[in-house]
Protein backbone atom coordinates (compact mmCIF):
# COMPACT_ATOMS: atom_id res chain seq x y z
CA UNK A 1 0.00 0.00 0.00
CA UNK A 2 1.31 3.54 -0.51
CA UNK A 3 2.20 5.95 1.55
CA UNK A 4 -0.99 8.41 0.71
CA UNK A 5 -3.29 4.89 0.38
CA UNK A 6 -2.07 4.61 4.22
CA UNK A 7 -2.52 7.72 5.64
CA UNK A 8 -6.23 8.30 4.15
CA UNK A 9 -6.96 4.57 5.57
CA UNK A 10 -6.07 5.89 9.19
CA UNK A 11 -7.93 9.29 8.82
CA UNK A 12 -11.08 7.33 7.70
CA UNK A 13 -10.77 5.27 10.71
CA UNK A 14 -10.34 8.18 12.97
CA UNK A 15 -13.54 9.54 11.19
CA UNK A 16 -15.38 6.17 11.77
CA UNK A 17 -14.16 6.66 15.46
CA UNK A 18 -15.63 10.00 15.88
CA UNK A 19 -19.23 8.84 14.47
CA UNK A 20 -19.28 7.20 17.29
CA UNK A 21 -19.86 10.21 19.61
CA UNK A 22 -17.87 11.47 22.41
CA UNK A 23 -18.67 9.33 25.15
CA UNK A 24 -17.06 6.21 23.51
CA UNK A 25 -14.08 8.65 22.77
CA UNK A 26 -14.17 9.28 26.75
CA UNK A 27 -14.24 6.02 27.45
CA UNK A 28 -11.04 4.75 25.75
CA UNK A 29 -9.27 7.55 28.41
CA UNK A 30 -7.69 10.51 26.16
CA UNK A 31 -6.16 13.29 27.51
CA UNK A 32 -6.04 15.66 24.90
CA UNK A 33 -8.82 15.98 21.85
CA UNK A 34 -8.49 15.13 19.01
CA UNK A 35 -7.71 17.45 15.85
CA UNK A 36 -11.25 16.73 15.00
CA UNK A 37 -12.74 18.57 17.96
CA UNK A 38 -10.62 22.01 18.12
CA UNK A 39 -12.15 24.99 16.80
CA UNK A 40 -10.39 27.42 14.79
CA UNK A 41 -8.89 30.41 17.38
CA UNK A 42 -12.08 32.77 16.31
CA UNK A 43 -14.69 30.15 17.19
CA UNK A 44 -13.24 29.25 20.38
CA UNK A 45 -15.00 30.40 23.66
CA UNK A 46 -13.31 33.04 25.74
CA UNK A 47 -11.27 32.68 28.58
CA UNK A 48 -12.69 34.73 30.82
CA UNK A 49 -10.27 35.60 34.15
CA UNK A 50 -11.68 34.30 37.21
CA UNK A 51 -12.36 38.43 38.44
CA UNK A 52 -14.35 38.50 35.62
CA UNK A 53 -16.36 35.65 35.77
CA UNK A 54 -19.54 37.12 37.85
CA UNK A 55 -19.54 39.99 35.11
CA UNK A 56 -20.61 37.28 32.39
CA UNK A 57 -23.52 35.74 34.32
CA UNK A 58 -27.13 36.46 33.21
CA UNK A 59 -30.30 36.26 35.11
CA UNK A 60 -33.12 35.95 32.34
CA UNK A 61 -36.68 37.49 32.70
CA UNK A 62 -38.23 35.46 34.79
CA UNK A 63 -42.00 34.52 34.08
CA UNK A 64 -44.08 32.82 36.58
CA UNK A 65 -46.32 30.60 35.30
CA UNK A 66 -48.82 30.42 38.08
CA UNK A 67 -49.31 34.47 37.77
CA UNK A 68 -50.07 33.78 34.25
CA UNK A 69 -53.03 32.04 34.91
CA UNK A 70 -54.01 34.14 37.88
CA UNK A 71 -55.38 37.92 37.95
CA UNK A 72 -52.22 39.38 36.66
CA UNK A 73 -52.39 37.79 33.29
CA UNK A 74 -52.30 41.04 31.48
CA UNK A 75 -48.91 42.27 33.48
CA UNK A 76 -47.36 38.95 33.02
CA UNK A 77 -48.05 39.29 29.28
CA UNK A 78 -46.22 42.52 29.04
CA UNK A 79 -43.38 41.27 30.36
CA UNK A 80 -43.28 38.05 28.22
CA UNK A 81 -43.16 39.89 25.11
CA UNK A 82 -40.73 41.77 26.10
CA UNK A 83 -38.94 38.88 27.17
CA UNK A 84 -39.36 37.46 23.39
CA UNK A 85 -38.35 41.17 21.81
CA UNK A 86 -35.51 42.06 24.09
CA UNK A 87 -34.08 38.59 25.01
CA UNK A 88 -35.66 35.88 22.66
CA UNK A 89 -35.26 33.69 26.32
CA UNK A 90 -36.69 33.43 29.57
CA UNK A 91 -36.83 31.60 32.21
CA UNK A 92 -40.49 29.74 33.19
CA UNK A 93 -41.13 29.20 37.26
CA UNK A 94 -44.36 27.46 39.09
CA UNK A 95 -45.29 26.25 35.71
CA UNK A 96 -46.82 22.99 37.79
CA UNK A 97 -44.59 19.81 36.54
CA UNK A 98 -43.23 18.28 39.82
CA UNK A 99 -39.60 17.83 40.41
CA UNK A 100 -40.19 13.90 40.70
CA UNK A 101 -40.84 13.80 37.26
CA UNK A 102 -37.74 17.07 36.38
CA UNK A 103 -35.61 14.36 38.58
CA UNK A 104 -36.72 11.36 37.12
CA UNK A 105 -36.25 12.60 33.12
CA UNK A 106 -32.85 13.92 34.15
CA UNK A 107 -31.32 10.56 35.94
CA UNK A 108 -32.47 8.33 32.96
CA UNK A 109 -31.08 10.28 30.59
CA UNK A 110 -27.62 10.10 32.62
CA UNK A 111 -28.31 6.14 32.70
CA UNK A 112 -28.49 5.94 29.06
CA UNK A 113 -25.61 7.55 28.19
CA UNK A 114 -23.68 5.26 30.84
CA UNK A 115 -24.59 2.30 29.07
CA UNK A 116 -21.85 0.07 27.32
CA UNK A 117 -21.58 1.41 23.76
CA UNK A 118 -22.69 -1.82 22.03
CA UNK A 119 -25.94 -1.20 24.16
CA UNK A 120 -26.17 2.83 22.71
CA UNK A 121 -25.21 2.42 19.41
CA UNK A 122 -28.42 0.04 18.73
CA UNK A 123 -29.82 3.53 18.28
CA UNK A 124 -27.27 5.10 15.84
CA UNK A 125 -28.32 6.68 12.75
CA UNK A 126 -27.70 9.30 11.11
CA UNK A 127 -31.17 9.70 9.26
CA UNK A 128 -32.35 13.15 10.40
CA UNK A 129 -35.93 11.60 10.17
CA UNK A 130 -35.17 8.67 12.24
CA UNK A 131 -38.30 8.74 14.91
CA UNK A 132 -35.13 7.33 17.57
CA UNK A 133 -31.93 8.57 16.64
CA UNK A 134 -28.48 8.54 18.65
CA UNK A 135 -26.01 10.78 17.54
CA UNK A 136 -22.80 13.20 18.12
CA UNK A 137 -21.75 16.81 16.92
CA UNK A 138 -24.38 19.19 15.92
CA UNK A 139 -24.89 18.16 12.00
CA UNK A 140 -22.17 14.80 12.36
CA UNK A 141 -22.69 14.78 8.43
CA UNK A 142 -21.59 18.21 7.49
CA UNK A 143 -19.45 19.31 10.24
CA UNK A 144 -16.34 20.03 9.38
CA UNK A 145 -14.90 20.66 13.28
CA UNK A 146 -17.21 18.07 16.08
CA UNK A 147 -18.66 19.40 19.02
CA UNK A 148 -18.37 18.15 22.65
CA UNK A 149 -21.78 16.04 22.63
CA UNK A 150 -24.09 13.37 22.11
CA UNK A 151 -27.46 13.37 21.79
CA UNK A 152 -30.62 11.07 21.78
CA UNK A 153 -33.36 12.19 19.97
CA UNK A 154 -37.08 10.60 20.19
CA UNK A 155 -40.40 11.97 18.08
CA UNK A 156 -43.22 12.33 19.91
CA UNK A 157 -45.68 13.24 17.90
CA UNK A 158 -48.69 11.46 19.40
CA UNK A 159 -47.09 9.41 21.57
CA UNK A 160 -48.47 5.68 20.38
CA UNK A 161 -47.38 2.76 21.96
CA UNK A 162 -45.95 1.80 17.89
CA UNK A 163 -44.04 5.28 18.58
CA UNK A 164 -42.78 4.43 22.59
CA UNK A 165 -41.64 0.36 21.07
CA UNK A 166 -38.51 1.78 19.34
CA UNK A 167 -37.50 4.16 22.13
CA UNK A 168 -34.81 2.53 24.26
CA UNK A 169 -35.60 -0.53 26.41
CA UNK A 170 -32.36 0.19 28.36
CA UNK A 171 -32.54 2.05 31.19
CA UNK A 172 -35.89 0.15 31.81
CA UNK A 173 -37.61 3.14 33.04
CA UNK A 174 -36.86 5.67 29.96
CA UNK A 175 -39.90 5.06 28.19
CA UNK A 176 -42.28 5.60 30.69
CA UNK A 177 -40.31 8.74 32.23
CA UNK A 178 -39.74 10.18 28.96
CA UNK A 179 -43.64 9.70 27.93
CA UNK A 180 -45.03 10.80 31.38
CA UNK A 181 -42.44 14.05 30.63
CA UNK A 182 -43.49 14.65 26.91
CA UNK A 183 -47.23 14.53 28.24
CA UNK A 184 -46.69 17.05 30.74
CA UNK A 185 -44.38 19.43 28.73
CA UNK A 186 -46.79 19.63 25.50
CA UNK A 187 -49.64 20.49 27.87
CA UNK A 188 -47.40 22.95 29.23
CA UNK A 189 -46.37 23.94 25.54
CA UNK A 190 -49.78 24.50 24.51
CA UNK A 191 -50.57 27.24 27.81
CA UNK A 192 -47.40 28.80 26.84
CA UNK A 193 -47.94 29.30 23.20
CA UNK A 194 -51.94 30.25 23.80
CA UNK A 195 -49.83 33.32 26.01
CA UNK A 196 -47.59 33.74 23.30
CA UNK A 197 -50.05 34.20 20.73
CA UNK A 198 -52.24 36.61 23.20
CA UNK A 199 -49.09 38.57 23.66
CA UNK A 200 -49.07 39.10 20.04
CA UNK A 201 -52.49 39.92 19.48
CA UNK A 202 -53.19 37.20 17.57
CA UNK A 203 -55.75 35.27 20.39
CA UNK A 204 -57.62 36.99 22.99
CA UNK A 205 -58.55 35.82 26.54
CA UNK A 206 -61.50 34.24 27.35
CA UNK A 207 -62.42 33.63 23.29
CA UNK A 208 -62.78 30.50 21.57
CA UNK A 209 -60.33 31.18 18.76
CA UNK A 210 -60.06 27.30 18.00
CA UNK A 211 -58.98 28.21 14.26
CA UNK A 212 -56.02 29.77 15.67
CA UNK A 213 -55.27 27.77 17.76
CA UNK A 214 -56.01 23.98 16.84
CA UNK A 215 -52.96 24.11 14.65
CA UNK A 216 -50.69 25.15 17.47
CA UNK A 217 -52.20 22.55 19.51
CA UNK A 218 -51.75 19.80 17.41
CA UNK A 219 -47.78 20.48 16.34
CA UNK A 220 -44.49 18.24 16.78
CA UNK A 221 -43.11 17.35 19.49
CA UNK A 222 -38.96 16.19 19.15
CA UNK A 223 -37.35 15.26 22.60
CA UNK A 224 -33.94 15.47 22.34
CA UNK A 225 -31.20 14.53 25.56
CA UNK A 226 -28.11 15.83 25.31
CA UNK A 227 -24.94 14.49 26.74
CA UNK A 228 -21.80 16.89 27.55
CA UNK A 229 -19.20 14.68 28.68
CA UNK A 230 -15.85 16.13 30.83
CA UNK A 231 -13.52 17.50 28.27
CA UNK A 232 -10.07 17.50 29.22
CA UNK A 233 -9.77 20.48 26.81
CA UNK A 234 -12.70 22.87 27.08
CA UNK A 235 -11.30 25.67 25.86
CA UNK A 236 -10.70 24.50 22.22
CA UNK A 237 -14.13 23.47 21.62
CA UNK A 238 -17.66 23.68 22.47
CA UNK A 239 -20.90 21.13 23.53
CA UNK A 240 -22.51 23.34 20.59
CA UNK A 241 -21.91 26.01 18.23
CA UNK A 242 -23.24 29.47 17.95
CA UNK A 243 -27.49 27.99 16.64
CA UNK A 244 -31.05 29.08 16.95
CA UNK A 245 -33.14 26.48 17.50
CA UNK A 246 -35.66 25.76 14.54
CA UNK A 247 -38.87 25.61 15.61
CA UNK A 248 -41.70 28.14 17.64
CA UNK A 249 -40.74 27.08 21.43
CA UNK A 250 -37.77 25.20 23.13
CA UNK A 251 -38.45 24.16 26.44
CA UNK A 252 -34.76 23.46 28.28
CA UNK A 253 -34.31 21.43 31.30
CA UNK A 254 -30.71 21.66 32.27
CA UNK A 255 -29.00 20.14 35.70
CA UNK A 256 -27.61 22.02 38.22
CA UNK A 257 -24.19 22.32 35.62
CA UNK A 258 -23.72 25.41 33.91
CA UNK A 259 -22.65 25.53 30.03
CA UNK A 260 -25.98 27.58 28.12
CA UNK A 261 -25.02 30.55 27.09
CA UNK A 262 -26.79 33.04 24.89
CA UNK A 263 -25.68 36.06 22.53
CA UNK A 264 -27.17 39.28 24.01
CA UNK A 265 -26.02 42.71 23.52
CA UNK A 266 -23.04 41.62 21.54
CA UNK A 267 -21.16 39.08 24.30
CA UNK A 268 -21.70 35.80 25.21
CA UNK A 269 -23.18 35.26 28.60
CA UNK A 270 -23.75 32.33 30.93
CA UNK A 271 -27.49 31.35 31.62
CA UNK A 272 -27.50 30.98 35.47
CA UNK A 273 -29.49 27.48 36.13
CA UNK A 274 -32.50 27.68 38.53
CA UNK A 275 -33.75 24.69 40.10
CA UNK A 276 -36.79 22.81 38.34
CA UNK A 277 -37.10 26.10 35.97
CA UNK A 278 -37.36 25.71 32.39
CA UNK A 279 -35.52 27.89 29.82
CA UNK A 280 -37.82 28.81 27.42
CA UNK A 281 -36.42 30.22 24.18
CA UNK A 282 -38.06 31.83 20.19
CA UNK A 283 -37.26 29.55 17.38
CA UNK A 284 -37.03 30.22 14.02
CA UNK A 285 -40.38 29.35 13.25
CA UNK A 286 -41.88 31.41 15.83
CA UNK A 287 -39.65 34.94 14.66
CA UNK A 288 -40.96 34.03 10.98
CA UNK A 289 -44.58 34.05 12.49
CA UNK A 290 -44.22 37.07 14.46
CA UNK A 291 -42.88 38.48 11.10
CA UNK A 292 -39.58 39.17 13.51
CA UNK A 293 -41.36 41.13 16.37
CA UNK A 294 -40.24 38.16 18.52
CA UNK A 295 -36.55 37.52 17.80
CA UNK A 296 -35.00 33.66 17.72
CA UNK A 297 -31.46 34.57 19.18
CA UNK A 298 -27.84 32.55 19.26
CA UNK A 299 -27.01 30.56 21.51
CA UNK A 300 -24.23 28.02 22.57
CA UNK A 301 -22.66 25.42 25.12
CA UNK A 302 -19.92 25.44 27.02
CA UNK A 303 -18.35 22.34 28.60
CA UNK A 304 -15.73 22.24 31.06
CA UNK A 305 -12.75 19.84 32.52
CA UNK A 306 -14.47 18.67 35.63
CA UNK A 307 -18.26 17.40 35.35
CA UNK A 308 -20.23 16.25 32.81
CA UNK A 309 -23.81 17.91 31.71
CA UNK A 310 -26.88 16.79 31.21
CA UNK A 311 -30.06 18.72 29.90
CA UNK A 312 -33.03 18.11 28.05
CA UNK A 313 -34.68 19.98 25.03
CA UNK A 314 -38.35 19.90 24.11
CA UNK A 315 -39.00 21.42 20.69
CA UNK A 316 -41.81 22.30 20.12
CA UNK A 317 -43.35 23.60 16.52
CA UNK A 318 -46.32 23.28 13.96
CA UNK A 319 -47.20 19.95 12.57
CA UNK A 320 -44.91 18.95 10.68
CA UNK A 321 -46.89 18.83 7.09
CA UNK A 322 -47.92 22.87 7.57
CA UNK A 323 -46.49 26.13 6.34
CA UNK A 324 -44.84 28.47 8.34
CA UNK A 325 -45.28 31.89 7.47
CA UNK A 326 -45.54 35.39 8.71
CA UNK A 327 -49.48 35.87 10.45
CA UNK A 328 -51.51 37.74 8.45
CA UNK A 329 -52.78 39.90 11.42
CA UNK A 330 -49.28 41.01 12.10
CA UNK A 331 -48.65 42.58 7.91
CA UNK A 332 -49.69 45.36 6.97
CA UNK A 333 -48.51 48.82 5.35
CA UNK A 334 -46.06 49.76 7.83
CA UNK A 335 -45.06 45.86 8.50
CA UNK A 336 -44.47 44.68 5.24
CA UNK A 337 -43.96 40.66 5.08
CA UNK A 338 -40.17 39.68 5.65
CA UNK A 339 -40.15 36.00 5.76
CA UNK A 340 -40.90 33.66 2.76
CA UNK A 341 -43.36 30.90 3.57
CA UNK A 342 -41.58 27.87 4.95
CA UNK A 343 -42.27 24.18 6.23
CA UNK A 344 -40.49 21.52 8.25
CA UNK A 345 -39.45 19.70 4.68
CA UNK A 346 -37.43 22.92 3.67
CA UNK A 347 -35.63 22.91 6.79
CA UNK A 348 -34.53 19.16 6.93
CA UNK A 349 -33.22 19.95 3.41
CA UNK A 350 -31.44 22.75 4.21
CA UNK A 351 -29.71 21.41 7.52
CA UNK A 352 -28.87 17.69 5.80
CA UNK A 353 -27.37 19.99 2.96
CA UNK A 354 -25.09 22.84 4.52
CA UNK A 355 -23.00 23.16 8.04
CA UNK A 356 -24.75 24.46 10.14
CA UNK A 357 -23.54 28.06 10.91
CA UNK A 358 -25.16 30.57 13.33
CA UNK A 359 -28.44 31.55 12.25
CA UNK A 360 -27.86 30.66 8.66
CA UNK A 361 -31.64 28.49 7.59
CA UNK A 362 -33.62 31.80 8.86
CA UNK A 363 -30.98 33.73 7.00
CA UNK A 364 -32.01 32.17 3.61
CA UNK A 365 -35.94 32.41 4.37
CA UNK A 366 -35.86 36.44 4.61
CA UNK A 367 -37.01 38.52 2.07
CA UNK A 368 -35.38 41.22 -0.25
CA UNK A 369 -35.69 44.57 2.07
Amino acid sequence: MCPTMNILSVEKTKENEYQKGVRHLCESGITRIPKKYVLPISDRPLIVKKQEKNDENLNLPIIDFAQLQGPNRCQVLKSLAKACEEYGFFQLVNHGIDSDTIQHIIEVGKKFFELPFEERAKYMSTDMQAPVRLGTSFNQNKDGVFCWRDFLKLSCHSLSSDLISLWPSSPIDLREAAANYSKQTIFLYQLLIGAILESLGIVKEHINDSQNLKEFEDGSQLLVLNCYPCCPEPDLTLGMPPHSDYGLLTLLLQDEVKGLQIQHQGKWLTVEPIPNSFVVNVGDHLEIFSNGRYKSVLHRVLVNSSKSRISVASLHSLPYSSKIQPSPKLINESNPKLYKDTDFATFLEYISSYEHKSKSFLESRKLPS
